[in-house]
This record gives C-alpha cells, structure tokens and sequence, in this order.
C-alpha cells in the first residue's frame, strides 16, 4: 500500500466553530483512503508579520508553521472572505512563508465559503500564485452563501455543494499521488 499523503488543512477562520472549519473536517470525512489530514489551529498564534524578524531564527511560532508546511504533500486552505478580501489572520501567515518559500510547487487546493467570497478567492490565489504554488484548476471552489450548505455537525447539506467538493476531493487526491 502506498504511503499516505499528508495534507496540512487550514482554516482561514480564527473562530473555533467556523463554517471554514465544519468544511474542513466535512471534506475529511468525504476523502478517500490515503489522505491524511493535519489541521492547522495556530493561525491566531502567530505574530503579525514584521520583515525585521523574518531572519534565520525567526519566531518560534513561525518556524513551527513552516515546518508543518514543509512536511505537507499538499495543503488545503478553507477560508470565509472578511470586508471583500482575505481573513488578516490568514494573510499574516501567508506574509510569513514568502521568504521561506513555503507553498513553492506545493499542491494546494482553495475553497473560499463566505457570504459571497469572489473577491477575497481571487485575491487569494493571486497571493499564491505568486509564492509559486500549483493550483489546478480542478482544486479551486467559491461556496457563496456557505452557511445555509455546511451545518456545525460537518455536513455538507446542499447536493450541488457535495458533488462539486467530492469533484475537488477527487481531483486534489488523483493530483497528490500522481505528483
């Protein structure tokens, strides 16, 4: 049997029952054998980004991060979209792996679920395309009104919802372990 793949699952949410994170633990719950998942809760941890401390020794939090990221055979970002852009949680600890590289040629899928969330998913993969990372295209969805189709008990409850993340799961899991 091959070795499992290890995905570092963030949640682009600080809240600890966010719909981000009811998606998360929904998708892990709908992957297939050979995925294994490590959710990342450190995001309201880390200091905001500062380029004075971005040295060989940074933060210890930072370099906790990183390795995690380091580890990952892919990463899955779920984040809500906060005054039309990226959570600030969630683009400090971007801000943070720029310099380490930490997302370069890293197979990431994004799910942006928010309210509407257009604006802050096309923000954020411009943010990682530029950190080098490979997102297909098959491995991005926008979920708008995202709280009426994931309740708190993980479930995805709108069938348009479930097929399209079962697709992303699908093709996110084929890409890990043909890479």
């Amino acid at each position: 049997m091959p070795t499992p793949k290890k995905i570092l699952a963030i949640s682009g949410s600080t809240r600890k029952s966010s719909t981000n994170l009811n998606l998360i633990n929904a998708i892990i719950a709908l992957s297939p054998a050979g995925l294994e998942y490590n959710i990342y809760n450190g995001l309201a941890d880390l200091p905001n980004f500062n380029p004075d401390l971005d040295t060989d020794n940074p933060p210890l939090k930072v370099i906790e991060f990183r390795q995690l990221l380091l580890a990952a055979d892919g990463i899955l970002i779920c984040t809500p979209e906060y005054a039309m852009g990226v959570p600030g949680a969630l683009k400090n600890a971007l801000d943070w792996v720029v310099s380490s590289c930490g997302f370069s040629k890293k197979q990431v899928a994004v799910i942006t679920a928010s309210l509407m969330g257009a604006t802050a998913h096309e923000s954020l993969l411009g943010t990682l395309k530029i950190m080098e990372a490979n997102i297909d295209e098959s491995c991005q969805l926008l979920i708008s009104n995202a709280k009426t189709k994931i309740n708190s008990n993980h479930k995805i409850v709108q069938e348009e919802t479930l097929l399209a993340i079962k697709k992303l799961i699908a093709s996110f899991s084929y890409i890990l372990q043909n890479d």
